[in-house]
């Protein structure tokens, strides 16, 4: 019993970073606009491309691989990882249909799933996944 609450007690982050994600759905596009315009005046180039989104669930999947512990090395699990961050982000472009100003859109899914995809495959590179196991490992 205690070993399977741990294991769950691992996917915290991830249920927390699904709460930050909907609050910010929740806002208005108005209330959206001020929040990273400095990123957009550093990078013009890349106004198209929401940034918001990429972070959110590139954190999203990191969050998901800790959870998940040892067995997120393998790469049918970091599928799931990006699979369950894709899930999420369907929902929270239906949840956005329901709030003023925004509505839901594809291009969201794709940086969600850009952002996701990023994070497993940063955190299967040699040097960094020997440090991100070290950091997982140290936290059991």
């Amino acid at each position: 019993m205690k070993q399977t609450l741990k294991g769950w007690v691992r996917f915290i982050p991830a249920v927390l970073i699904m709460a930050a994600i909907f609050l910010l759905s929740s806002r208005t596009s108005d209330e959206l606009n001020t929040f990273l315009p400095w990123f957009q005046e550093l990078f013009p180039q890349m106004q198209s491309f929401d940034w918001g989104h990429f972070i959110a669930y590139f954190a999203l999947a990191l969050s998901f691989d800790y959870g998940f512990g040892r067995r997120a090395e393998r790469w049918p699990v970091k599928v799931l990882i990006v699979g369950l961050c894709l899930l999420y982000g369907v929902t929270d472009e239906y949840h956005q249909s329901f709030v003023s100003g925004r509505m839901p859109d594809a291009a969201d899914l794709r940086n969600d799933s850009i952002g996701a995809s990023i994070a497993v495959v940063l955190v299967a590179l040699p040097g960094v996944k020997n440090l991100w196991r070290r950091l997982v490992a140290s936290s059991d």
